[in-house]
C-alpha cells in the first residue's frame, strides 16, 4: 500500500487561505458582483408590478434567491479572510446590515424588513471607488454642516416668533402657531409657490412685508444653503488629496522596496572594491589605498 503525501494542517490552511483572497481580492469579483447589483436592481424593480408578477413571479424570486446566496457566499468568505479586522472596517459593517436585512424572513411581522431588501443596491457604494469618494466626502462634512444647521435653526425660530407677532392675528392658518409659522417659512425658502401662496396675500393687508420676507430669503436661500454646497465641496476635495497622498506613499514604498536591493549590492560591491584596492596596495606600495564611503 503506498503512502499518500498529504499537506501538514498549517501548509493546507494558508494554501486555502491563499486561494480565498485570490477569489475575493479579484478584480473580476467586485465586477461580476457589480453585475449582480444591477440585475437585482431590475429583479425588484419588476417585483413592484402586479401583472409581471402574476406571469414571472416564480422565475424573479428564484433570480431574487440566488443573488441573495451569491452576496452571502462573498460576505462569509470576507468575514474568513479577514476575521476579526472584518468588523473593523465600516463598510464592511454596512454590507453585514444590509444583507442581514435581506435575510430576515417573509413574514408579516418582517413585512417592513423585507421591504427594505432594496438597500443592498446600496452596496454598489463599497464597490465603487468614485461613490465611496463622495460617501466619505458627505461624511467628513458632517461636523461643518452641524454647525450650519444650528445657524440656520437660529434664524428660523427667531423669523418664526417674528411672523407669528407680526402675521399671525390676521393669517392664523400660515403663521398663527410657532409650529405653522415654522413650516410656512420653510416652504417659502424652497421658493415652491410662496409669493402667489403666501407673500402676496399678506401684501394686500401688510404692503411693507417683504421687508421681512425677501432678507429671509436671501438670508437662508442664497446664503446659508449655499454654504452647505461650499463645505460639502470641502470636504470632498480633502477626500480626493488623501486619496493622491495615500497613492504616492504607496509609489514611495513601491520604489523603496525595489531599490533596496540594488543599494545593498552597490555597497558590497564599494566594500569589494575597496577591499581589492587595499589588497593591491599593500602588495604595490605605489598604489595608493581607497577607504570605504559611508
Amino acid at each position: 500500500m503506498t503512502a499518500r503525501s498529504v499537506l501538514p494542517p498549517n501548509r493546507m490552511g494558508a494554501a486555502y487561505m491563499n486561494f480565498l483572497s485570490r477569489i475575493i481580492e479579484d478584480p473580476r469579483t467586485e465586477r461580476f458582483i457589480m453585475v449582480l447589483i444591477v440585475i437585482n436592481a431590475v429583479t425588484l424593480g419588476l417585483e413592484t408590478s402586479q401583472p409581471i408578477m402574476e406571469k414571472y413571479g416564480t422565475v424573479l424570486h428564484v433570480l431574487d434567491q440566488a443573488i441573495l446566496a451569491v452576496f452571502v457566499i462573498e460576505l462569509l468568505g470576507r468575514m474568513v479572510l479577514q476575521r476579526a479586522a472584518f468588523f473593523r472596517d465600516g463598510w464592511n459593517i454596512f454590507d453585514f446590515i444590509v444583507i442581514g436585512i435581506s435575510l430576515a424572513p417573509a413574514t408579516e411581522a418582517f413585512t417592513v424588513l423585507r421591504a427594505l431588501r432594496v438597500l443592498r443596491l446600496l452596496r454598489l457604494i463599497t464597490i465603487v471607488p468614485s461613490l465611496r469618494r463622495v460617501v466619505g466626502g458627505l461624511i467628513s462634512a458632517l461636523p461643518g454642516m452641524g454647525s450650519i444647521v444650528l445657524l440656520i435653526g437660529l434664524i428660523y425660530y427667531v423669523c418664526a416668533v417674528m411672523a407669528v407677532n407680526l402675521f399671525g392675528d390676521d393669517f392664523p392658518q400660515l403663521f398663527g402657531t410657532l409650529p405653522a409659522s415654522l413650516f410656512t417659512l420653510f416652504t417659502i425658502m424652497t421658493l415652491e409657490g410662496w409669493v402667489d401662496g403666501v407673500v402676496k396675500p399678506i401684501m394686500e393687508k401688510f404692503p411693507y412685508a417683504w421687508l421681512f420676507f425677501i432678507p429671509f430669503i436671501i438670508g437662508t436661500t442664497f446664503t446659508i444653503l449655499n454654504l452647505f454646497i461650499g463645505i460639502i465641496v470641502n470636504a470632498m476635495q480633502g477626500e480626493v488629496e488623501k486619496e493622491h497622498a495615500a497613492a504616492r506613499e504607496a509609489e514611495r514604498e513601491i520604489l523603496h522596496d525595489e531599490t533596496e536591493p540594488l543599494m545593498a549590492e552597490l555597497k558590497s560591491l564599494r566594500a569589494e572594491v575597496a577591499a581589492l584596492r587595499g589588497d593591491v596596495s599593500a602588495r604595490l606600495p605605489g598604489v595608493p589605498a581607497v577607504t570605504q564611503k559611508p
